[in-house]
């Protein structure tokens, strides 16, 4: 499906950067232009392919290449299932282990996306394979109940850890259902990275996390990070940059677009934020 036409255009640019690297990595530029990182991700999931999953190794080299060729301050994130979870465990890590070596060449940071509660497991694993690296980073999400023994068991082994709220379905089993609830569980986990970790990302919209999270480093003095998704809150983002604090936006591209989009839509307790969005301007120029 072409996203640079019909309907799909209407989300390019919006939360997504386009077809192309070429169009993340002038979206990329933008935000540096504003002293924001930007987390570059190459957009596909559940792939049972080697002649695909390779090609995406490939793809990830080369967004690596092109990050150093344009000066950019950028990092790379990547999905799993991209890479063979859930099909081929031997390729899964050689591709993991390629793009994290070829990464710190380059001195790039790489972080792996959290997917389904039936990969975490297998997504810590991977992570660890490559932990000592220390250019990687992995995403925890709040709404499911095992994280905070994730959280803790990733902390003590020095791991980096970028917390969101969880955009997934999944049952009462295994994640919290109320907003209210994943709100205050992303929280007693933020609270247990101030204490414990020494660098850490809050991946949030909710400004009044965002808050709370300024005021806790006013009192443990973390190397904090704070990141948002492409076209949902640029300038509030912008604006957090002018504060001095260490800012990111998550930029997706691909033609690979409709689960991106439909996690969006469908994304617990911020529905109307996500949908207003949409008709917002997002232009930081």
């Amino acid at each position: 499906m072409d996203i640079n036409n019909g309907f799909e255009k209407f989300f390019s640019g919006r939360w997504i950067a386009g077809a192309h690297i070429e169009d993340a990595l002038e979206v990329a530029k933008k935000f540096n232009s504003k002293n924001i990182t930007a987390i570059i991700n190459y957009l596909g999931e559940a792939i049972r392919d080697k002649d695909k999953i390779e090609a995406t190794v490939d793809r990830y080299l080369f967004i690596i290449s092109k990050i150093k060729e344009n000066n950019l301050n950028a990092e790379i994130s990547l999905k799993p299932t991209q890479l063979g979870l859930g099909f081929d465990e031997k390729l899964l890590f050689d591709s993991y282990a390629k793009i994290v070596g070829e990464a710190r060449r380059n001195n790039i940071f790489v972080w792996l996306d959290m997917e389904e509660n039936n990969f975490v497991d297998d997504t810590i694993k991977l992570y660890y394979s490559q932990i000592n690296s220390k250019n990687t980073g992995i995403c925890i999400q709040a709404y499911l109940k095992r994280s905070i023994i994730d959280v803790k068991d990733i902390t003590k082994k020095d791991g980096i850890i970028r917390l969101v709220k969880g955009a997934y379905k999944e049952s009462s089993d295994v994640a919290f259902q109320d907003m209210e609830e994943i709100t205050k569980n992303y929280v007693e986990l933020m609270r247990y990275l101030f204490e414990n970790s020494k660098r850490f990302m809050i991946a949030t919209h909710d400004l009044s996390i965002i808050e709370l999270a300024k005021n806790l480093n006013k009192i443990y003095n973390r190397t904090i990070e704070y990141a948002m998704l492409n076209g949902i809150r640029n300038r509030y983002a912008v604006r957090l940059a002018k504060e001095g604090k260490n800012v990111y936006i998550y930029v997706p591209f691909g033609e690979q677009w409709t689960k991106y989009a439909y996690r969006r839509l469908r994304e617990g307790g911020h529905a109307l934020l996500i949908l207003k969005s949409l008709f917002e301007k997002q232009s930081i120029d």
